[in-house]
């Protein structure tokens, strides 16, 4: 039997940009599979039960709104995984970047339902937690290029988990007080 990305350690700070250090500083578990399970479920009772009219709130002019938040992470979750699976399975192409500010208002996602956003980030969360699951111990610590900077398999799933985190707390804190 292989290792799996849940057995190995955090990632070392070498691994991934500082930018992220911020992220993965979010997340107590050396376990990011048994996290990233747990999150889906923790954001779906969160937000679950949410009002129409409360899926809409921004808590500031420009701000987005809390359906705009999901569709970010789904979106988000995507590309990061994307990013994890082709350095995981050593495809050594560098991976561009992407700006969240042209993805959000492109996503529509204030068109939708929250019962629809939080599905999709569900099926997102249940793609991203098997391909971590499946990394080896050997997948999980190959380097790669993404937005110009190196960056592990193992790193990308604790961004993944990290960035989650951060944008619920924001939500706790800012939009549903």
């Amino acid at each position: 039997m292989t290792a799996l990305l849940s057995t190995i350690a955090r990632p070392e700070p070498g691994e991934y940009d500082p930018y992220y250090k911020r992220y993965i500083a979010l997340v107590k578990t050396d376990d990011i599979v048994a996290t990233l399970e747990q999150q889906a479920e923790e954001s779906r009772a969160l937000l679950g039960p949410l009002s129409a009219e409360q899926a809409e709130f921004r808590y500031a002019p420009g701000k987005w709104s809390v359906k705009e938040v999901v569709g970010h992470l789904s979106d988000t979750e995507r590309i990061l995984s994307y990013r994890a699976l082709r350095i995981g399975r050593g495809d050594a192409t560098p991976i561009e970047g992407f700006e969240q500010d042209d993805y959000v208002p492109n996503g529509k996602f204030g068109q939708r339902t929250m019962a629809d956003l939080l599905e999709e980030f569900r099926a997102v969360r249940k793609a991203t937690i098997q391909l971590f699951r499946h990394f080896d111990a050997q997948a999980a610590a190959r380097r790669g290029t993404a937005n110009q900077k190196q960056i592990t398999a193992r790193a990308l799933g604790f961004i993944i988990a990290g960035h989650e985190l951060h944008h619920r707390q924001t939500l706790q804190e800012k939009y549903l007080k």
